[in-house]
């Protein structure tokens, strides 16, 4: 009895040691780096974070994921119940629509089970024999990380280029597999972007070389069946500012390639039936400019363009003299229009906008020479336009269609009678009853007097406007990225648990236009942050929430206006979840040798300019900590992440530490084998979420 006793105390007094309330946080040991720039000194007390080849760096972070084992330990039982959810809403067999190029449906399908799916295809008809292009579950056996980062099929349908990357690192290896066969050829590419063109002669095949940035700066000729040490170089991109990119027209004439930064283009083409050619300029770069060039008819180019159109417009090129000067409008520019997408077809032109912060699909009859929309039939949704073939004479598209309460539904469109056909929607569980929910779209003033679109979603019969609910706000704000209340099953696991959700289309994104974006980039970056927390702070006064139960979430450059939001206003915030973070903005921006830095001048400012350096060191994530009583914080990364590293969310973590004046915990969870994107496989991935939902009912006090 005594025994029993003395052991029931110590497995007492075991739990007591590892419990949240007690577990300690790494310490992170400190060696001071200075800067000085532009009469300004700053100091990076964890600058030996930035080595992953020092044993410490790794120990560190292991100890970082030890610490979040710890101290969300008691919650085992509600993430796997959540991860069990969320699972249960993904189709265990499930199959994409199929598509049709050059003679065959192509798709992809899942198998129960199983974390990857099948790439396959069917000759002629649907009713034909299915081929297996890539078994991706036998493919990734073995791998924690396996992504197929592009494929593409000969002219003659007989050999597959195919890019894998196994460590998330964006750095991809080309096979080539001979379909007949089933055997992959001796050729073998390392350290690509992943995308590739094939030249119609159904040998030569055009990919694009990564630099030590991982940026995409070279075009390679490579022939089937020869050593890559003796392809020849096409195009080098030899500005750090700028990145390559591969193309080809839709009826397979020419090959494109476009060279870009953040805010300026530059395209050349190529005969697809004559490889040995060099490649031809279409137009010279010129600050500012953007473009993009396609093929589908005549003697002209289609290009989408902001030549004298901030909101864009479609123009058509001689082939013979294509620059701007011969540049004539066909789609002209409405500056409260923004085009998105267009599609030119024997007898229609099929242009998609944003109107208002809506998608509208609008469609000009050549022959009748009218304009229609088709009516979507609601008032707050999502729809993105697609072709189901390369059939230029085709009159039909395809568009998918959904909204913060409605699953993704995939339509046929006929363009001569208008008629649409549902072709698929998309399955969640077995239980799930869009009748629970309801969306808004609502609008938050901001201080500058700028009207902030949020869309928000919640269960009806858990919901009272009183301030009561918890409420989760997600946002990006950047690139010109529109953040769209598109259907998210696993919010489900919240909103039936009665916490909102929210998305807040800040500006940097393109929601109300280009204007949007230019709003929210470089010196009127700060405009991004302030939206966000000028919707929290709505939320919270129109008594959605209350600074007490309101959480906030963004993940890369959304990550970032998480770090910034939380040293603006962290008494907002009950708790914080920073995905893949980029917070070390001044630092990083300093160092060329980092992945993206040099590419994204435009994005957030050249810190070698002076005022561009005062502007961002005035909002920068990381040099902005200061002592506080800052919310609970969980923040992620990933050891092969080449587009925000590691170290970025690892310093502001320790950072926060220091300045913590409170109590509430400040996490790091770090991926030891993933990049940026984290896990790869459908179910793996949910484990992430599981956790940040978990995170957020346990700063609840949440009871299941």
């Amino acid at each position: 009895m005594k025994t029993f006793s003395f052991l029931l105390i110590l497995a007492i007094l075991q739990y007591q040691n590892i419990s949240a309330q007690t577990i300690s946080a790494p310490i992170s040991k400190k060696g001071a780096k200075i800067y000085t720039e532009h009469g300004h000194q700053r100091v990076d007390d964890y600058f030996w974070m930035n080595n992953p080849a020092d044993s410490n760096v790794i120990n560190h972070l292991k100890e970082e994921n030890a610490y979040v084992e710890g101290y969300m330990k008691h919650t085992e039982t509600v993430q796997k119940k959540i991860y069990d959810e969320l699972i249960a809403r993904i189709p265990g067999r499930d199959e994409s629509l199929p598509t049709k190029r050059n003679g065959y449906w192509y798709y992809t399908r899942f198998e129960a089970g199983k974390q990857y799916p099948y790439y396959v295809r069917k000759k002629g008809t649907l009713s034909g024999k299915e081929e297996i292009l890539l078994d991706a579950p036998a493919m990734a056996k073995g791998h924690q990380i396996y992504l197929i980062r592009g494929y593409n099929v000969s002219p003659a349908n007989n050999y597959l280029a195919y890019a894998i990357d196994t460590l998330g690192d964006r750095r991809s290896s080309i096979y080539f597999k001979n379909i007949a066969t089933g055997k992959n050829e001796a050729d073998l590419i390392s350290n690509t972007t992943g995308g590739s063109v094939w030249a119609n002669d159904n040998k030569t095949l055009y990919y694009v070389l990564n630099d030590h940035t991982v940026r995409g700066y070279k075009v390679i000729r490579h022939v089937l069946g020869t050593e890559s040490k003796t392809d020849k170089e096409i195009y080098t991109e030899k500005d750090s500012t700028y990145r390559v990119g591969l193309g080809k027209s839709k009826n397979r004439k020419y090959i494109f390639i476009g060279s870009g930064s953040t805010n300026t283009s530059e395209y050349r083409y190529i005969d697809a039936d004559n490889p040995s050619s060099s490649p031809i300029l279409i137009q010279p770069r010129q600050q500012g400019l953007e473009y993009e060039v396609d093929y589908f008819e005549g003697n002209v180019f289609h290009i989408y363009t902001n030549k004298d159109a901030k909101n864009f417009k479609i123009v058509t090129a001689p082939i013979a003299n294509p620059s701007v000067n011969n540049w004539k409008d066909l789609v002209p520019h409405n500056s409260k229009s923004l085009i998105q997408n267009f599609e030119i077809l024997k007898d229609y032109y099929v242009v998609q906008v944003k109107e208002n912060g809506l998608t509208q699909i609008k469609v000009y009859d050549r022959k009748n020479k009218i304009w229609s929309s088709i009516n979507f039939g609601q008032d707050a949704y999502v729809a993105s336009m697609f072709m189901a073939t390369d059939d230029y004479a085709s009159d039909s598209i395809r568009y998918n269609f959904t909204s913060l309460i409605t699953p993704s539904a995939t339509y046929s469109y006929n363009l001569s009678n208008r008629q649409k056909k549902l072709l698929k929607q998309q399955k969640v569980g077995e239980t799930y009853n869009a009748d629970l929910y309801e969306t808004k779209r609502i609008w938050a003033a901001g201080r500058d007097g700028t009207k902030i679109p949020l869309s928000i979603v919640y269960r009806k019969d858990k919901f009272k406007k009183d301030g009561s609910n918890p409420l989760l706000l997600y946002a990006y704000g950047s690139y010109g990225a529109n953040t769209d209340p598109n259907f998210n099953s696993s919010v489900i696991s919240l909103l039936d648990r009665g916490i909102s959700f929210a998305i807040a289309h800040i500006r940097g994104g393109q929601e109300m236009g280009r204007e949007w974006y230019e709003a929210g980039r470089v010196l009127t970056k700060k405009n991004t942050f302030n939206d966000f927390v000028d919707a929290a702070q709505f939320l919270v006064n129109e008594k959605y929430t209350s600074a007490d139960k309101l959480f906030a979430n963004g993940g890369s450059a959304g990550g970032m206006l998480m770090g910034a939001v939380t040293n603006m206003r962290p008494d907002l915030f009950r708790g914080i979840i920073a995905e893949v973070p980029w917070m070390d903005v001044i630092s990083d921006s300093f160092d060329p040798t980092i992945p993206l830095v040099t590419l994204e001048y435009e994005q957030w400012g050249n810190p070698n300019n002076k005022q561009h350096y005062e502007y961002m060191l005035s909002w920068s994530p990381l040099d902005n900590v200061k002592p506080a009583k800052y919310p609970a914080i969980l923040a992620t990364g990933g050891l092969h992440d080449t587009q925000v590293p590691y170290f970025s969310p690892a310093k502001w973590v320790a950072k926060v530490r220091e300045n913590n004046l409170g109590t509430n915990p400040v996490l790091f969870k770090v991926n030891m084998g993933a990049g940026h994107g984290g896990e790869s496989g459908r179910f793996e991935r949910q484990r992430l979420t599981a956790l940040k939902y978990a995170f957020i009912l346990d700063q609840l006090g949440w009871k299941e």
